[in-house]
């Protein structure tokens, strides 16, 4: 049945978004997870559109409206009532909790750019703060803001790294590829893996460009490292919600038998840069595909449903 695959894409694809956040270039990750979480979101919601137009097709009201002849509907259609009455309310439940989520992101940008028009244009902003803290505000332009207790933590080819780090947040509009990743996870509770792999990725791209720029993959390494030590001793305030930081707001760990994300960005940084993997991308990009068809030939059997129904009622 092609209208349950988009359904059941998403589940398929949840497994897959970790190993190829380690193993994809991380901007190449960055742009597949953001576009497959997407993709898969809108394909899954579609298809419980179409699931739910079902059901309403077989209200004897709707089929008067549209012409269409309930026995034909009944005798052909592939989604039995319950089915196709839970996907309504599915749908009812993910456009509200797609709503939501939105007027709140839109919100967080909206104080986010307020605050940053706020602040001075400089390189960078030093906040005297004796807690360890340091991220990018978006805005036009966005803003660094470091504290002084981050600052004290770090030497000064540290604090060249961090600055880069930051930059590329800001160059880069990681802020945009969270939000969209968030929100298809929102959409799709089991994209969300994928959701928190665009999170790793976006900060292992700004790993990798702070290492450009330094040109000492080992001090980007020292330095996150030493800044996770420093926000984790001393905690920061809470930020806007759209800022991102060198040591993922507080949210990695430091132990290695958790694997959290600064572990895991401190050992890639201690390897070779990831290469390209054509390979990769190309399967990730077939599957978005055949999900895509899927969900485009479960349209068109609706389509050719609703045709029949309606010529048996003019016949």
């Amino acid at each position: 049945m092609a209208i349950y695959l988009p359904l059941l894409a998403p589940a398929l694809a949840a497994p897959f978004a970790r190993p190829l956040s380690a193993r994809l270039d991380p901007r190449h990750a960055t742009w597949l997870l953001t576009a497959a979480a997407l993709v898969l979101a809108s394909a899954s919601t579609s298809a419980l559109g179409l699931l739910t137009l079902n059901a309403l097709v077989r209200v004897p009201l709707v089929a008067r409206l549209g012409h269409w002849s309930l026995t034909i509907v009944h005798h052909n259609d592939p989604a039995s009532i319950v089915v196709a009455s839970v996907a309504g309310v599915l749908l009812t439940a993910c456009c509200g909790a797609v709503w939501l989520f939105t007027v709140r992101r839109v919100r967080a940008l909206r104080a986010s750019f307020a605050e940053a028009a706020y602040l001075p244009d400089t390189g960078m902003i030093v906040v005297d703060e004796t807690a360890a803290d340091a991220y990018a505000l978006p805005g036009r332009p966005g803003r660094i803001v470091v504290s002084a207790g981050m600052l004290e933590a770090l030497d000064e080819p540290g604090r060249m790294a961090l600055l880069a780090h930051e930059r590329a947040h800001l160059d880069h509009h990681h802020y945009a590829y969270t939000s969209v990743a968030r929100l298809a996870a929102v959409a799709n509770p089991l994209l969300w893996p994928l959701a928190v792999a665009v999170e790793y990725t976006v900060e292992r791209w700004a790993d990798e460009e702070a290492a450009h720029v330094v040109g000492d993959r080992r001090q980007v390494a020292v330095t996150i490292a030493r800044a996770a030590i420093a926000t984790k001793t001393r905690q920061p305030k809470t930020r806007i919600g759209l800022a991102l930081g060198a040591v993922f707001g507080r949210l990695g760990t430091l132990s290695l038998s958790g694997a959290g994300p600064v572990p895991r960005r401190v050992a890639a940084l201690l390897e070779q840069a990831p290469g390209r993997r054509l390979l990769l991308i190309a399967a990730g990009v077939v599957m978005l595909a055949v999900t895509c068809a899927c969900l485009l030939e479960a349209a068109n059997d609706l389509q050719d449903l609703l045709s029949l129904a309606h010529r048996h009622v003019h016949s």
